[in-house]
This record gives C-alpha cells, structure tokens and sequence, in this order.
C-alpha cells in the first residue's frame, strides 16, 4: 500500500466494463501494443548500432521521454484515437521495465494469434473521471457495473484490462479513509492442505477443492479443443477461490489487530506430488489479501517462523514422542500430549504455536517463539 501527500492509504477498484464498449477498448488496446513495439524498436536500434565490417556496437540507453517525442507525431499520422497521455503512459512504462529487466528489447505485445497479449490501457491521474454515471476517457463514455459507487472516490491513476475471456474491465487506485479495527486481540493462522487454513480460536477455512472438482470437466474441454470452455472453466476455478478466500480474510481483518501467520513456502511445496493441491489452496492470494486488510484497518500482520509449530505442545511447551513427525506424521490430525496430557487438534495446536512464534503467551505458559529448536 502506497500513501500520497496527504497520508491517505490508497486502494485499488476494479469494476467490469459493459460488453457493448469491446470494440472500441480493443482498437485502443490494438494502438497500444503499436506504440509499445515502436518503443522497443527503438530503444533496441538507438542500443545496438550496426557497423559494416564490424558487426554491432553499443549505442545509446534511450530515455522515455526521447522515444516520446519520436513516437508522438506517428500516433497523429497513423490516426490512433488513443489520447497522448496514454502514449506517454505506455513509452514510460516501456521504459521502466527496460531498466528492471536490464535490457534495451523487451518481448513484442502481439495483438493476435496464440501469443496474443491481453489488452491493456493506461493511464494516467485525471484522465479518467466520473461523470453522469460513467467513466469518461480519451472523449468517450464507458458504462460499467459500478459495485463500489465510484462517484464517492477521487479517480488517480488506473487501466482499462482484458481478460482471458475478452471481458474488460476499468481498473483505478483511488485514495479512501480506512475504518481503524476496534480489536487489539491477536490470532495465529496454519496453512495446509486439508483445511487450507486454521486459526488459534479454532477457526477454520476448509479446503474448497476449486480445481479439484472440475478437473474433470476442464479436461473434457480441452480434449475436446475447446478452448472458450476451458477458459470459463479456469475463470470459475479462480471467481470460486477469489471469493471464499476474500471473505475469511475480511472476518479475521475486522475481528483482529495483529494476525501471525505460518511463513509456508508455496515455491518449494510446488516442486512435489502436493503441487496441484498446493497452488489449489491459493496461500500466497491468502497472505496478500491478509496483509493489505490488517493494513488498511490500522491492524499488525506479520509472517513467522513456523518450524516445528506441528511438533510443539501448545500447553506446556514441550516437544512429546506423541506429536506428529516428518512425512509419516501427516495422517495424524489429533494427538495427545505424552508430557502434560493435554489433547490437541493438529492445525489449531500449530496455529496456537504460530501466535506463540508472534510474541504472544500461552496461557498456560509455554515457549514464547519457535526458535532454535
């Protein structure tokens, strides 16, 4: 999250564009990958200076606000409708991932076939605005599906986005005042696959099985060389996802100011036969959206270190024989502690260890963090 001049937090909305508006959104998106290749070749020609004899030599690093300049009177000559502020929005952002990636050729945005890029369409702050319940841009009207009545928010800089589907929507930051969490209590969350994640107060977010339960039917589709169908199907799996994690990230945003979770790392869980359940779960979409919500109420997130919180007695402390270990232990969900007799759910017992691993005391005592073990 970014903050402006006036400390305001910043979000960003995003709202779906009529479908009668594709048309027009897609000969602008057509216009900005022009004026993106044009960058490119640019920036690669000024870079790589051909000498007969010699082969090629280094040039110039080309600036945005040179191609800029080159770029500009092409747009009046081949006609384009898309404003220049636009065109300045695409060549510096050109530019800046030139000096990311280190590079004076970036790859071609294709407007067609199987490599074709998803329309894109910058721009920048007050040239898009509200008006007469639609967005107004480069001189034309937009109607969308206004879910977070705009007309409340002051426009910053945003994008009109395609998806995979051909579906546009208008995407904007837009600064807002947060409602500050009147809790000060804190809560441990376990990631995992049966339950994707468990709470310390025994809270839990089953496992939603989104691409478990239409794998099947999305590999109908794609043996049948379907691909609108498959398309849907993934857009499915993702809307399903998207909203069952959005709604238990909310519930513990507004019912907590510090929230700890487990620091699992999704990158190296993939790289195993538990690859499809673990990108299924959606952790790394979880923590972001836990993150930016604790944030935006004033609240604490953090990530800590989990290592043997699975392995840990949450009552008194202790590492038992009983508690499940390794890989053998994975089938074991509850287990009794063999040093105080205390008997545990598996992941609410990590998750009291994770809140433990913030700083927070048990309350019968215990290891304050989970470190050197």
């Amino acid at each position: 999250m970014k903050a402006t001049k006036t400390n305001m937090p910043i979000k960003t909305l995003q709202v779906r564009v009529r479908d009668r508006h594709a048309a027009l959104l897609s000969r602008m998106a057509f216009e900005v990958n022009q004026v993106w290749n044009l960058a490119n070749e640019a920036s690669y020609e000024a870079w790589h200076v051909p000498v007969p004899e010699v082969g090629y030599i280094q040039g110039v690093w080309r600036s945005a606000f040179d191609i800029q300049k080159d770029i500009l009177p092409i747009r009046k000559a081949r006609g384009f409708i898309l404003p220049s502020h636009t065109v300045q929005q695409v060549v510096a952002e050109h530019a800046a991932r030139r000096r990311q990636f280190k590079t004076s050729k970036l790859r071609w945005r294709a407007s067609s076939g199987s490599r074709r890029a998803l329309g894109w369409i910058p721009f920048k702050k007050g040239s898009a605005k509200w008006v007469n319940g639609q967005v107004r841009f480069a001189g034309h009207y937009f109607r969308v599906w206004d879910s977070y009545d705009l007309a409340d928010y002051e426009f910053r800089a945003g994008s009109f986005v395609q998806d995979a589907r051909g579906r546009w929507y208008f995407s904007v930051s837009v600064e807002y005042q947060p409602n500050a969490t009147p809790s000060r209590k804190a809560v441990g969350v376990d990631l995992g696959l049966k339950d994707t994640a468990t709470c310390s107060d025994g809270t839990k977010l089953e496992a939603g099985r989104f691409y478990r339960g239409l794998e099947d039917a999305l590999g109908k589709a794609q043996r049948a060389n379907k691909p609108h169908r498959v398309q849907a199907i993934h857009a499915k799996i993702r809307n399903r996802r998207k909203d069952a994690i959005h709604k238990f990230t909310t519930h513990l945003a507004e019912r907590y100011g510090v929230i700890f979770v487990g620091d699992v790392s999704s990158a190296k869980l993939v790289k195993t036969k538990m690859a499809k359940s673990v990108l299924d779960a959606g952790w790394h979409q979880l923590k972001t959206q836990l993150k930016y919500k604790a944030i935006a109420r004033s609240g604490v997130f953090e990530e800590v270190n989990e290592a043997y919180s699975t392995q840990v007695c949450s009552c008194c402390g202790a590492k038992p024989d009983s508690s499940p270990k390794g890989r053998a232990g994975l089938g074991i969900r509850h287990w009794i502690c063999s040093e105080c007799g205390a008997e545990h759910d598996r992941d609410i017992n990590a998750a009291k260890n994770i809140l433990a691993a913030g700083g927070h005391p048990r309350l019968d005592g215990g290891i304050l963090a989970l470190q050197g073990e």
